[in-house]
């Protein structure tokens, strides 16, 4: 099947993000980072073939949180108003927002969005690649895609799921992984968002006392 896609082959390890990505000639780039297409529906299965790849030391945290986006826009209050008139907006507000848990405590971060076409879509938000948003092929949810990424982690222990479907929380806790509600994650927000905030306030503080200390 792999071998009829047209390939600038290259392939990427990224962790338990996701095996390896092939990067086809379809390949485009966007104001917001590269999209990687898969140009089938895929299992998530390793692709067994001969390419240099990225050591995942270099590329990826230790800790991953992965995120259910269509469940927790449909449970943050806000975003699920603004959702009713501009989904693109909600999208970007809520990965604005989990930035700052990505940023502040260097956690590697997967959205998972219910995608609409044939292709699973892979969105690098910012030049970080432990910062991703995926979008699911049509016929596949984001638990499924979820469920396997924590499957495939060297130590689930390590993932942490926040959606507020219980179900799907209590089916990654039986791998060993943690899940945490929607109210949760927005309190993890605010953590890291406060933080963040005294780290720049500081940061903007020394600067200021830098420019008027009297040169020599």
């Amino acid at each position: 099947m792999f071998s009829k896609i047209p390939l600038r082959l290259r392939v990427e390890l990224t962790g338990s993000l996701m095996k390896f990505f092939v990067r086809t000639s379809r390949f485009s780039g966007c104001s917001n980072g590269p999209i990687w297409r898969l140009p089938v529906r895929p299992r998530l299965i390793p692709l067994r073939c001969k390419a240099a790849f990225i050591n995942v030391r270099e590329v990826g945290f230790e800790k991953h949180l992965l995120v259910d986006g269509s469940n927790i826009l449909h449970a943050w209050p806000e975003l699920r108003a603004l959702m009713k008139r501009d989904r693109d907006a909600a999208r970007s507000r809520l990965s604005q927002a989990l930035s700052a848990i990505h940023d502040e405590e260097q956690v590697r971060l997967t959205l998972v969005f219910d995608g609409r076409g044939d292709e699973l879509v892979v969105e690098y938000p910012g030049a970080s690649k432990t910062f991703v948003h995926l979008y699911t092929p049509a016929g596949t949810t984001a638990d499924d895609v979820i469920e396997q990424l924590v499957g495939q982690a060297s130590d689930p222990a390590n993932c942490t799921v926040a959606t507020d479907d219980r179900a799907e929380r209590q089916t990654i806790e039986a791998t060993g992984a943690c899940g945490i509600s929607a109210v949760d994650l927005a309190a993890w927000v605010e953590r890291a968002g406060q933080r963040q905030r005294t780290r720049l306030t500081g940061l903007k503080r020394d600067n200021e006392k830098a420019w008027r200390r009297p040169k020599d």
